[in-house]
This record gives structure tokens, sequence and C-alpha cells, in this order.
């Protein structure tokens, strides 16, 4: 393991890779917690938290899988402790941070079925990664989620106060435009060849 394979996984997850714009993973939480900054960078942190905790569970669970051929058992296992794990940042949370706790709403526990969280787990076992790599692609995986939802907060704040756009673009539908024209900005970071 080289720190020039760790480099092309981190830049991997964030950029090339992104769950949200290139592997459309975790759509929900991104549209639903995107109106205001605050909101969105408070989910990207906790996404981030739950997918390096996920990956690092997740694999020393497989590899107690794997040996006791339990191996098709990995899905299910991985979303027993994706979900324990998000009922811990729940509770941590609400206990120290209930202003943020409260703005996430119903979001915060959708971690549990977000598929981004499960996706990191279930790509680090089809990858073959290490222990290490395992959880440095699901903390840069969460942070290439951070990425992309805190633009686009961003992005919907400066939407919100603007009236160019079109009175049936208002809302929703300028937000769906706008990630869309996003994913194809990110697409360009996998270098898209046209011919």
């Amino acid at each position: 393991m080289s720190v020039t394979t760790l480099l092309a996984i981190s830049l991997g997850a964030i950029l090339t890779n992104n769950f949200i714009f290139s592997q459309f993973l975790g759509i929900c939480p991104f549209l639903g917690v995107s109106k205001k900054i605050d909101t969105a960078v408070g989910m990207g942190a906790a996404v981030t938290f739950v997918m390096g905790l996920a990956s690092a569970f997740c694999y020393l669970v497989n590899l107690v899988l794997v040996p006791l051929n339990l191996a098709f058992m990995q899905t299910v296992a991985y979303i027993l402790v994706i979900a324990g794990l998000v009922q811990f940042v729940e509770m941590f949370l609400k206990k120290n941070i209930p202003t943020l706790y409260t703005a996430l709403g119903v979001y915060l526990p959708l971690i549990t079925t977000n598929c981004a969280v499960l996706g990191v787990a279930l790509l680090n076992t089809q990858n073959d990664y290490n222990f290490i790599e395992s959880v440095v692609y699901g903390i840069t995986g969460g942070l290439g989620f951070l990425l992309a939802i805190f633009l686009f907060a961003a992005i919907r704040e400066q939407l919100e106060v603007s009236s160019d756009s079109p009175k049936a673009f208002d809302g929703f539908p300028i937000a769906l435009v706008t990630a869309g024209l996003m994913a194809l900005a990110f697409m360009g970071f996998s270098g898209l060849k046209v011919w």
C-alpha cells in the first residue's frame, strides 16, 4: 500500500467517482437537506462520520463472515452495523448539538437507509480494499458527499433570492436542473471524451 494508491482512492472518491454526481447514491438527503448551507454541512459531516466508521466496522465484519462461508450475509450485516452507527450519531447530536439535531429532522435517521453509506461498504468489499484503504475510501467518499451537498446548498440559497428563473422553475424544478448541471461538471473530472 503506497501513498500514491491512497491519494488515487481519495481523489477518486471526492471528484471522479463522487457518490452523488457520478454514482447517483445518496440523492434523497442530498435533495432534502440542501436548502441551507448550515444543515447541508451538518448532514455532510454526519454522513462522512458514518461512512468512515461503517467502512472500518464492515471491513472487520467481513473478516468474520468470509471464513465462516457467510459472505452472502454481507448486505444484512452491513445494514445492521450502519443502523447501529446512525443510532449512535443521532443520540450524540440530540445530546450535544440539539439545534443541528432539530434542523436535520427526519433526514438524520434516513442515513441508515442512505444507499451511499451501504454503497461504500459494498464497494470496499468489491474492490478488495484492505483496512486502511477501506477507511480512506469511506472518509473521502463522505467528504465528496459533503462537497457536493455544500456546493448544491450554496447554489440553492442564491437561487432563492434570485428572480431570474421562470416561474415554472421555482423551487424543486430548478434544483433538479442545477443538480443535473453539477453532475455534468463533475463528469469532467473523469476525462469525458466526446470523440
